[in-house]
């Protein structure tokens, strides 16, 4: 059995705009890539495991973060796209728009760490045919976006409507409910994105199986749960062909040492320091470890998809 570990390397900006609150004018702006994206790697090369990296294409300016990446892509992580711009709305926006987004982030991904990508991740998971179509286009040979989680989806549905009602707007946005109808496996597109066929492979973000009710099963609640937590959790998903893990670089971002105290009242992993954090990781990589499942970049995993 195969399963991976995959981060969006989503900046601080990106979770400013979901709260609807003022983005930080000072370094704490960009406290993912010079905090805890060493903190990721340090972890991950510890546990001998070559990862898959989303990269917001936007972030690629900074000589630190072409540095980082690079390197990541030496030593044997995979570097995909995670868009241009990080639009949680991109889905709405008009289809030239959309291409741009996809084809953009390609070449400014393939100059920067000198590899073309080959996987993607739409913004806040929301995907359409609409930018499936543009995803072949560009010639990548697999997504990662499908969350089929209906508790997840409630809980996004239910934060932005809290939001709003304390008079803030946030950014983003929920996917249509047809994806909670989507394969929870790895499987290729048909028709549809949510549907089987012979399309571009889609990789769907980690659920528990379907008998436990399709659990999210991500980084922000892996992390958040105690180790024993985190050990139940990643039983309810052992069985399933593929576990897709994904993380965010705030997962195991710490409020104190990283300067975010202004951003811990609204993101609740934050709450927790980053060592709390690792270690429910480390407990969920050792149970499915322990279940049987080597680890591979989503690359790797697509590449077998028939």
């Amino acid at each position: 059995m195969r399963a991976s570990i995959s981060i969006d390397l989503d900046e601080i900006p990106c979770y400013c705009a979901i709260y609807g609150i003022a983005v930080p004018s000072d370094a704490r702006a960009t406290a993912v890539y010079d905090h805890a994206l060493p903190r990721i790697l340090a972890w991950l090369d510890e546990e001998r495991i070559r990862a898959t990296f989303f990269v917001v294409a936007r972030d690629l300016g900074r000589d630190s973060v072409r540095a980082q990446l690079r390197a990541a892509r030496t030593a044997g992580h995979e570097i995909a796209s995670h868009s241009l711009s990080h639009f949680y709305d991109l889905t709405r926006k008009d289809a030239r728009t959309i291409r741009s987004e996809v084809v953009e982030a390609t070449r400014a991904i393939a100059s920067a760490v000198g590899e073309r990508p080959a996987g993607f991740r739409a913004p806040g998971y929301t995907l359409t045919d609409e930018l499936a179509r543009a995803l072949v286009a560009d010639g990548y040979t697999y997504d990662s976006s499908v969350f089929p989680c209906p508790a997840y989806y409630g809980a996004k549905a239910a934060a932005i409507g809290w939001i709003e009602v304390r008079g803030r707007t946030s950014r983003s946005i929920v996917d249509h409910p047809r994806v909670l109808t989507s394969p929870a496996d790895p499987y290729r597109m048909g028709p549809t994105y949510a549907s089987r066929g012979s399309g571009l492979v889609e990789l769907p973000i980690g659920v528990t199986r379907d008998v436990t009710g399709r659990l999210p099963y991500i980084g922000t609640y892996v992390a958040l749960a105690s180790t024993t937590g985190a050990t139940m959790l990643t039983r309810a998903i052992v069985g399933r062909p593929h576990v897709n893990l994904e993380l965010h670089g705030i997962d195991l971002s710490d409020s104190d040492a990283d300067a975010l105290a202004f951003l811990r009242p609204h993101q609740m992993d934050l709450r927790k320091s980053a060592d709390a954090k690792l270690a429910s990781l480390k407990s969920a990589v050792r149970t499915l470890r322990e279940a049987g499942y080597g680890f591979e970049t989503l690359r790797d995993v697509a590449r077998s998809v028939g």
